[in-house]
């Protein structure tokens, strides 16, 4: 590991181990009836914690860096909202961080940089909010970009298993450094060594399997079978919420992960790729936009010169683009 983002990715392992813990004991707490009375309320009290303890930590070791972060704790501050800022506050102390109200809306703000400078991080504290309600799969991704390029990632997955450890209990952290490969570690810090990660060396389109989101809102599912369909892929998709999809393509899993346009003037999240494009191309993947463009990070808070997402193992990369074209998708 290059001595030069040491201390990043050790701060971040801290960050995002402590806020999954914080996650996994807030989804615990939904019951079949929190699903079906369409309540907000766990996952939203669990962003807000996750987003202030992940913050507490950059904090404490990067004080000068900005966070542009999904959230802040403007509604949280009116007095109608004590209770909730409460709950907050109570999460927050089941992972043995002794904080008041204040003082965590404090932490939350801090990621409150909207725009670009030379060095910051970029952290979504749920990433696959449905996922999370139902039991499924989330993640929380941080990552650090300099100078328009993203630097170090880390990818908590709370809920995906250790294809390395079968048998284990799920729970993985993924991290990266540009140029330096990527590796999965156990969610548990005391748990094995990390290990290296790589994508798979599928050539053949017919043998590569896609990796969709769960929901249907969040890509165009009938571009994805017509380019299924132009490739030969006969296989059933993956599909899973969150960026975890990056690390099921860059540990081999799947060939093909396509976050493609739903809407012409959406724009894509930098918290939503950042911490999935950097340990899916240092697996070896290679991860641009529908036209081939690579993602543009230099831009503030969103990817407004990129048009959707196309991951893939590199080799059928191409291919998948001429897919697209194909379509219609461009």
């Amino acid at each position: 590991m290059s001595a030069a983002f040491e201390q990043e990715i050790s701060a971040g392992l801290r960050a995002v181990r402590l806020a999954s813990e914080i996650c996994r004991g807030v989804q615990a707490q939904i019951t079949p009836e929190t699903l079906e009375k369409n309540e907000g309320g766990p996952v939203t009290i669990a962003d807000f914690a996750s987003q202030a303890v992940v913050c507490r930590v950059l904090s404490e070791s990067f004080p000068d860096d900005p966070i542009i972060g999904e959230e802040d704790s403007a509604a949280l501050r009116e007095p109608d909202q004590a209770t909730f800022l409460a709950r907050i506050v109570e999460e927050i102390g089941r992972a043995g961080i002794g904080c008041d109200g204040e003082t965590a809306c404090t932490w939350i703000d801090r990621a409150g940089q909207t725009d670009y400078c030379d060095r910051f991080w970029t952290l979504d504290p749920i990433d696959g909010t449905k996922g999370f309600l139902r039991g499924g799969q989330y993640a929380v991704a941080l990552a650090l970009i300099v100078k328009g390029e993203i630097q170090a990632a880390l990818l908590a997955c709370p809920n995906l298993p250790d294809s390395s450890a079968p048998g284990e209990t799920p729970g993985c952290v993924f991290t990266a450094v540009r140029g330096q490969g990527a590796h999965v570690h156990r969610i548990d810090a005391d748990r094995a060594e990390p290990a290296a990660v790589a994508v798979s060396d599928t050539v053949d389109t017919s043998a590569a399997r896609f990796c969709e989101s769960v929901e249907s809102s969040h890509s165009s599912h009938g571009h994805s079978a017509q380019v299924a369909e132009l490739l030969g892929i006969t296989a059933d998709p993956v599909r899973l919420d969150s960026q975890a999809k990056y690390s099921v393509v860059a540990r081999g899993e799947a060939e093909i992960y396509l976050r493609l346009p739903t809407r012409a003037d959406y724009q894509e999240r930098i918290w939503d790729h950042a911490a999935g494009v950097r340990g899916g191309e240092e697996a070896g993947g290679r991860v641009t936009d529908v036209t081939g463009k690579p993602l543009d990070f230099s831009l503030g808070q969103t990817l407004q010169q990129n048009r959707g997402v196309v991951v893939t193992n590199h080799h059928v990369h191409e291919r998948v683009l001429g897919a697209l074209r194909e379509v219609g998708v461009e």
